[in-house]
């Protein structure tokens, strides 16, 4: 896999394409769980593999949210982030699917740190190459693209509004030519 190429995301949710983008890009979406198992990725927007399939972007865990339903395999990023939003608990099993152990939440701390140091805004390890610095809270992408819809829904609404003037500027003008038509 060459890293260093664009890459597409195609959204199995709903079809949305974003790309090109870079593959860094990538894997920090998936990290922060904005990546689904089910999504799709291709360096040329012609041949796709699941989001899984790239063992660079280490969506390795599977989460058993309830006795008959699981989800994954995801990253770290989306178990913690299912575990902040309240839909996991401590209790939750946890499959790593690379070596096929199997934990409970409560027994992995790091991953109950990270979540709290998210909240929190604390300082935490983060990635496996140990790298210190401040981690981004699990809701800073999803905010950042709710104000930008809110910034694209307004400029929408102007556009609308100039759209409406225009059209009624032109109904004007073809009115008026229709009468300068008529007296000639």
């Amino acid at each position: 896999m060459d890293e260093t190429n664009s890459w597409y995301l195609l959204k199995h949710e709903d079809g949305a394409l974003f790309g090109p983008i870079p593959f860094e890009q990538l894997q920090q979406w998936a990290t922060e769980a904005q990546i689904s198992p089910q999504d799709s990725l291709s360096q040329d927007n012609k041949s796709w593999v699941k989001a899984p399939m790239l063992e660079e972007l280490h969506m390795d865990y599977l989460i058993e949210v309830s006795p008959d339903q699981f989800y994954g395999p995801t990253t770290i990023g989306a178990v913690r982030e299912f575990y902040f939003a309240g839909e996991i608990d401590g209790s939750a099993r946890i499959t790593n699917c690379r070596d096929g152990s199997e934990s409970l939440l409560g027994d992995i701390p790091e991953i109950l740190q990270a979540s709290h140091a998210e909240h929190t805004g604390e300082t935490t390890d983060v990635g496996e190459g140990g790298n210190q610095g401040a981690m981004a809270g699990p809701n800073d992408l999803r905010f950042n693209l709710q104000q930008r819809i809110l910034e694209l829904e307004e400029a929408l609404l102007e556009e609308r509004h100039a759209k409406e003037k225009a059209e009624h500027l032109v109904s004007k003008l073809e009115l008026q030519i229709a009468e300068l038509t008529q007296s000639l």
